[in-house]
């Protein structure tokens, strides 16, 4: 998959839950902050070169096409920062609804392991949408 702002944005999210989880473990501790200090260059690369339009308008945004059979309120595109929260908010989500499928016998209802966790990756999905699409209406107006 190629590269865009969104998806940028949801893997600087996971590496901040891996951090927040990660148990004194100084080799991973050091091995995260790496990524982070790359992942916020590569960013910070992306935009420029957008911004320069050496990303062609198409390139901005990688469309999922995910299909669920229940509908999925759309989400709002209003800025980027809120869209980048309620990412961050759904990965945390995930994160956690994620844990459970580890230990299913700890639930009650096992098809609400596996069904919450399906159901947030397409919110994920839409959030990482909504960022790109709000990107490129900030540079190809």
């Amino acid at each position: 998959m190629a590269e865009t702002l969104g998806s940028l944005c949801d893997k600087l999210t996971i590496i901040k839950l891996k951090q927040y989880h990660n148990e004194n473990n100084a080799v991973r501790a050091l091995s995260l902050s790496e990524q982070e200090t790359d992942l916020i260059q590569e960013m910070q690369r992306y935009i420029l070169s957008a911004i320069d339009g050496k990303i062609p308008q198409r390139e901005l945004v990688f469309a999922s096409n995910k299909i669920h059979n229940q509908p999925i309120d759309e989400l709002p595109l209003t800025t980027i920062g809120n869209n980048f929260a309620r990412l961050a908010e759904i990965n945390t989500k995930l994160w956690h609804e994620q844990e459970k499928v580890y230990n299913p016998s700890d639930v009650n209802n096992p098809k609400e392991v596996f069904g919450k966790p399906a159901r947030l990756n397409l919110e994920r999905n839409q959030a990482i949408e909504s960022i790109d699409l709000q990107f490129r209406e900030m540079i190809w107006r």
